[in-house]
């Protein structure tokens, strides 16, 4: 908490550079909005306080992307699906795969994941942005947003090189957190004081070497529930998971069994704590793994994600708000820009369990869960659009958070464009996102699957 006492400052900062498009932050949705809007005739920034894009699947390690099937049906296209297209070519991932999810607890998903090795993602990060003519700052850390008459008009950042002004027709708030967007004052839920400490708990990612990959798929599930269960019981696993994706090689493990309760992301003691406590969690998961877990008998700790993964902090009160029941519902929306596949994935704040399952079938998301009610020069993408926290347990994944992204970068690409005073109609929007090959409707998705390759002939 702040303390009593204050210093005055008088700053006078220079103005570092004018773009149409700034977007702030570089994780899945940021970096997909910034290639986005330079393809649509902007001149683009993305801002990222990490030194690379990429964020939860590269600086976070979590190296699969889910969100993009639901059961047979594809719902990411764009540059969402270019990506995947692009890691492949590199020798990144071998394509996406059937993936039993959570497999050791209670409640286990099947889904389709792509696996991936993260330091390939960032390469191909790097040459998507600079072939998209994208001014990309690394090492950055956005101070506040630049405010007119109810207008975002720019931000402040902060570096190795000292502190400037970004000025911006329009600014993405791609920062996970709706950090832009709070300061602007957007209203948000999600950061309310009785919430503070019982948000869904974050997850320090690491990764094992030398493991027999093919020796633990093979054991039952129900020997691995035993062992998650016996872990548990033992304080020495911290959820009833047994959680991993591997690289292509089938030597590596990428480890999502760390869980750290009780944590407020939008406070930095918290985060600090976060870290620290998620690293002592995975000495003692190694441990277990090594001596309990047939596979990992000869595995070595081989790194840990740079920042913890954190699942919820605020979300914007838009001009939508999205819930379960649209979800559940299939409701169809005029201005659906982005769509979402699941899984419904809500992690108990305080204790081992989680409550995961698969909507029905696709589910549209308006582009009014984007735009806040009264701020203009801005718009929200990621996990920070306006939902319900049930309906962001199934819209925060990185497949959907890249539909979102895409759809953030075309509309803010129009509006930096549009005469004065007057914003791009949704109709627009979609047509700019079908010319570049996304997926904005239920019905196309549909379509779509009807003529790819049917799951079931994924590998396992």
């Amino acid at each position: 908490m702040p303390g009593n006492e204050f210093i005055n400052e008088s700053l006078s900062t220079p103005v570092l550079s004018r773009y149409d498009v700034v977007v702030v932050g570089g994780g899945a949705s940021g970096l997909v909005a910034a290639v986005a809007a330079a393809r649509s005739g902007a001149r683009t920034a993305v801002v990222e306080r990490s030194g690379c894009l990429g964020g939860t699947g590269t600086a976070g390690m979590v190296a699969q992307w889910i969100g993009f099937f639901n059961g047979p049906v594809r719902v990411v296209g764009g540059i969402g699906f270019e990506l995947t297209d692009r890691v492949r070519a590199l020798g990144g991932s071998t394509g996406f795969r059937r993936y039993t999810l959570a497999e050791a607890s209670s409640s286990p998903v099947t889904i389709t994941n792509f696996p991936f090795n993260p330091e390939v993602l960032k390469i191909a990060a790097d040459e998507i942005t600079q072939e998209a003519g994208v001014d990309v700052y690394l090492h950055s850390q956005v101070v506040r947003p630049l405010l007119g008459e109810r207008r975002v008009e720019g931000v402040v950042i902060e570096n190795a090189s000292g502190r400037s002004a970004l000025r911006a027709a329009m600014v993405v708030d791609a920062s996970g957190d709706a950090a832009i967007a709070a300061a602007s004052g957007v209203p948000f839920a999600g950061a309310e004081p009785e919430l503070r400490h019982h948000r869904q708990p974050c997850t320090l990612v690491f990764r094992m070497s030398n493991v027999d990959v093919k020796a633990f798929r093979a054991m039952p599930r129900e020997d691995k529930r035993a062992l998650a269960v016996e872990g548990v019981q033992q304080g020495r696993l911290f959820w009833e998971s047994l959680s991993f994706c591997s690289t292509p090689g089938e030597k590596d493990a990428i480890c999502l069994m760390s869980r750290i309760p009780g944590i407020d992301a939008l406070d930095a003691g918290d985060l600090t704590r976060a870290e620290q406590n998620g690293r002592q969690q995975v000495k003692s998961v190694v441990d277990f793994l090594r001596e309990r877990v047939p596979g990992f008998e000869a595995s070595v700790l081989a790194g840990i994600a740079e920042r913890v993964g954190v699942r919820e902090t605020r979300r914007i009160v838009g001009r939508h708000t999205l819930t379960e029941s649209d979800i559940v519902g299939g409701v169809r929306f005029a201005d659906a820009v982005a769509l979402g596949a699941g899984p419904m994935d809500l992690h108990e704040a305080g204790g081992t369990g989680i409550a995961l399952w698969m909507p029905p079938a696709p589910f549209e998301i308006p582009l009014a869960c984007l735009l806040p009610q009264e701020i203009a020069g801005l718009v929200v993408t990621g996990r920070a659009i306006s939902a319900t926290r049930e309906a962001n347990g199934g819209a925060r994944h990185m497949g959907t958070a890249m539909c979102l992204g895409h759809a953030a970068g075309v509309y803010a690409a129009l509006a930096a464009a549009a005469p004065a005073g007057t914003e791009p109609a949704a109709g627009e929007v979609r047509r700019v996102l079908v010319e570049q090959n996304a997926l904005v409707s239920s019905d196309a998705a549909v379509q779509l699957a009807e003529r790819e390759a049917p799951i079931e002939a994924l590998p396992a």
